[in-house]
């Protein structure tokens, strides 16, 4: 954590003001801590939302649209989604202020660097921000990206005494080395989750209520899976449509999915060991005998949305785990070399795969079960198409298809969704917590 000289603070907080355009969910906890720690904040969000707005917020200054928060702001920050950043920036991009830096929030930087250099005037700086976590998460400890596209080290470092406030770990990137570090981490997680949820949707199950869906990993793909649904459908498209290298990525789990899939459904155990051990090998493989896993089952069992407790252990393929090892062997992807730029979610779900395949005889008994029983075969057939599905619509680049499917399973699962989120919010602490005990 860097360190501020309190005078070199005070001196900036006194003539620097901070625009955000966009009072989203990033947007606003943006706003709120700048302003708690001292810093003179302006805001704005759609137009037809002002009024609200202005009623609404008194700790900093809201204002009608983002002209007046350009015209204001020595550092503006927009914060709206990927899809509408080029149309945002064209928008307010010529009320800058002379010589203001501007950077965006989104999770895409080459489509955000993009929009900015296309209409910022030439005397604009330009550095950019991501936290790699959600609204709700605190910021304290948690990586924050940093990209000094074209700026001076003075007004970069402004940008870091301001971003000091938020407590996180500041990671120094490349808009390049972000979005492909982002895609690493990001983009087939949230792919496995999302054909969580629309499998169960379209075979009208609530995962909780079946008790085949009862036990320790499953608590957590359930609680995971409904925490992203808990959320706005753009924050995952944007990553997933705008992101040329999530593409790649979101390709390769459909297609390990569906081949694992078929070397079940045609016997074939032989080649599916081989190539699980394969993934094992090149994914985990460099993990020594002394290492101690992120995840046990007695943090996994206290996480269940059931009334009810399992009866007796509960038997999984498991395939939206496998095929994520095997997607990351395929692309030459050790997710532990990205642990400083992950996200929370990430870092649960690469404790759910390192759990199945270095727990001893849990992947053996996930490969059995896939290959000799036809319990999970329905439910692995769903999954398949729903992660076929989800890369046909990100192929085709639709926002539109994308929404609609995600808000479709939304509303299927809307009655349960403050309480899974309540319950996913105590999971994800306490499992970040532990992982924090064993980095320090």
């Amino acid at each position: 954590m860097m360190t501020v000289d309190p005078a070199e603070l005070s001196r900036l907080q006194a003539s620097k003001t901070i625009g955000i355009i966009g009072l989203g969910d990033m947007g606003m906890l943006y706003a709120r801590r700048f302003t708690q720690a001292g810093w003179r904040v302006v805001g704005c969000d759609k137009e037809e939302h002002f009024e609200r707005f202005k009623s609404e917020i008194s700790d900093f200054e809201v204002v009608l649209n983002g002209h007046y928060v350009s015209r204001k702001s020595d550092y503006t920050i927009y914060s709206v989604e990927a899809e509408n950043m080029d149309k945002i920036v064209s928008m307010y991009c010529s009320s800058t202020k002379v010589g203001g830096i501007v950077g965006g929030q989104t999770s895409c930087k080459n489509v955000e660097i993009a929009a900015f250099e296309k209409y910022l005037p030439k005397d604009v700086e330009i550095v950019s921000v991501h936290s790699l976590h959600g609204p709700k998460v605190n910021t304290t400890g948690q990586p924050l990206v940093l990209i000094k596209h074209r700026a001076s080290d003075d007004s970069f470092r402004f940008v870091e005494i301001l971003m000091s406030c938020l407590k996180s770990k500041i990671v120094y990137l490349s808009a390049e080395e972000h979005d492909k570090i982002t895609a690493d981490t990001q983009a087939v997680t949230h792919a496995a989750f999302l054909s969580m949820g629309v499998a169960w949707h379209n075979t009208n199950q609530y995962p909780w209520e079946t008790p085949k869906w009862v036990g320790g990993l499953e608590n957590a793909k359930i609680n995971i899976s409904l925490r992203i649904f808990s959320n706005k459908w753009h924050v995952y498209a944007g990553l997933a449509i705008t992101n040329p290298s999530a593409h790649k990525q979101i390709l390769q789990y459909a297609t390990s999915v569906t081949e694992l899939f078929t070397l079940m459904m045609k016997g074939r155990k032989q080649e599916l060991k081989e190539r699980m051990y394969r993934a094992k090998e090149k994914v985990f493989g460099h993990l020594g005998k002394e290492h101690e896993m992120l995840l046990n089952d007695d943090i996994l069992q206290q996480f269940s949305l059931s009334k009810s407790p399992p009866e007796g252990k509960q038997l999984n393929s498991h395939l939206s785990i496998l095929a994520i090892a095997d997607s990351w062997s395929v692309l030459g992807i050790v997710p532990y070399d990205h642990n400083i730029c992950s996200t929370p979610l990430f870092r649960i779900f690469l404790g759910i795969t390192e759990y199945l395949f270095c727990t001893p005889g849990l992947l053996e008994e996930c490969l059995e079960v896939g290959i000799s029983q036809t319990e999970f075969r329905e439910d692995d057939l769903e999954f398949t198409l729903a992660a076929r599905s989800w890369h046909s619509i990100i192929s085709f680049g639709s926002f539109d298809l994308y929404r609609q499917q995600f808000e479709r399973t939304q509303k299927f699962f809307s009655p349960m969704l403050p309480e899974a989120n309540k319950l996913g919010n105590e999971m994800i602490k306490t499992i970040l917590e532990r992982i924090h005990e064993k980095e320090t």
